[in-house]
């Protein structure tokens, strides 16, 4: 099988925000070849990360308009490319391999797919796509750990859950590919929680309002850091992270980006005349800001994410959040489209 349409598809892949860069081995020829058929990395190839029409994608690729037509649908429900309907008319583009067509590849995940992406983050696709800013991915501090009237708009995860209309609890492709590598943890599949301001189609991963909410807090319990995508405004969903599985954490824990995700705008302070060494805190951190120093736990600042666990987890009550000073807050862009422009320029692919 020629290597030909897919060499483009990792092009057309790498041209977009995200990036998904080439790495000596060659291995994400691999990976795509795992997800895509010719035909598929072909199609996909020959899109960009504008919105087009089906007539003007057809026209393209060399298809019929109906052909064309269920083709696209058949790959954006695969979770390869992004649509939308505008009037009368269908809308598509090519989607980012992270976060995008990785994250819908739950039900084809196997033995061969996950040891093929992982040498491909471990061998410079993880520091291509991780190191960029602004990052994928943002922390949101833990909702009990931080005080209300200090909340940032764009924290409040659980405002955002109560104005959306639909639920959804997903398994977390992470530790699903990392069950096929060897796991090293044993928080649950089923952690990655989307909403929508409009109603969703049944699904068998739908829950309720109520559910929703209740699994933000069980979350917080069970040690997990919440992180959003990095803007202000649209946010869809919200992962619930571990340290030695996720991938955006990863960037920190075993890759050494110490930027792979942005930081909240919030970090903890660990009393030492009231700790009691209990090392909670230090079990609790999943980017291992938290060290033992004399008996005590000590944060180190500049590995601080923010993200409140060692606050919800301390029984004594003497870990706590600060808000950073105003110098040091970093607000994410306001939306989506603002993120792939920024990203883009710092990329130098904005030309």
């Amino acid at each position: 099988m020629s290597n030909h349409v897919y060499e483009q598809l990792a092009e057309a892949l790498n041209k977009l925000p995200n990036g998904f860069p080439r790495t000596p081995s060659n291995v994400e020829i691999r990976v795509l070849k795992k997800i895509f058929s010719p035909e598929e990395a072909s199609i996909a190839s020959q899109l960009t990360g504008s919105m087009e029409s089906t007539d003007v994608i057809a026209k393209r690729v060399e298809l019929s308009p109906e052909k064309a037509e269920a083709q696209l649908m058949e790959m954006a429900k695969r979770g390869f490319l992004w649509s939308y309907k505008g009037g009368d008319k269908l809308f598509f583009r090519l989607a980012p391999f992270v976060v995008g067509i990785y994250e819908s590849q739950r039900e084809s995940m196997d033995h061969e797919l996950a040891h093929l992406v992982e040498e491909y983050l471990a061998n410079g696709g993880a520091v291509g796509i991780m190191k960029p800013q602004p990052a994928l991915h943002r922390v949101v501090p833990a909702q009990k750990a931080v005080k209300s009237e200090w909340i940032l708009p764009y924290d409040d995860v659980k405002a955002i859950l109560m104005s959306s209309k639909a639920f959804r609890l997903s398994d977390c492709i992470c530790r699903l590919q990392q069950d096929h590598i060897g796991r090293r943890c044993d928080f649950p599949l089923r952690t990655c929680l989307s909403s929508s301001l409009a109603e969703r189609q049944p699904s068998e991963y739908g829950i309720s309002k109520e559910e929703a909410l209740v699994f933000l807090d069980k979350a917080e319990e069970m040690g997990l850091v919440h992180t959003v995508s990095n803007v202000m405004k649209g946010l869809g969903y919200i992962c619930n992270c571990c340290g030695c599985c996720c991938g955006i954490l990863r960037g920190i824990t075993d890759w050494g980006i110490e930027n792979s995700v942005a930081y909240a705008n919030y970090y903890a302070v660990i009393d030492a005349d009231e700790c009691l060494g209990c090392g909670i805190c230090r079990n609790r951190c999943q980017v291992h800001a938290v060290s033992e120093r004399g008996g005590v736990s000590v944060v180190d600042r500049k590995k601080c994410i923010g993200c409140g666990l060692c606050v919800t987890g301390c029984p004594n009550g003497v870990a706590k959040l600060e808000k950073k000073p105003e110098s040091e807050i970093v607000n994410p862009p306001v939306d989506f489209e603002a993120w792939e422009h920024e990203r883009l320029r710092n990329r130098g692919l904005d030309k």
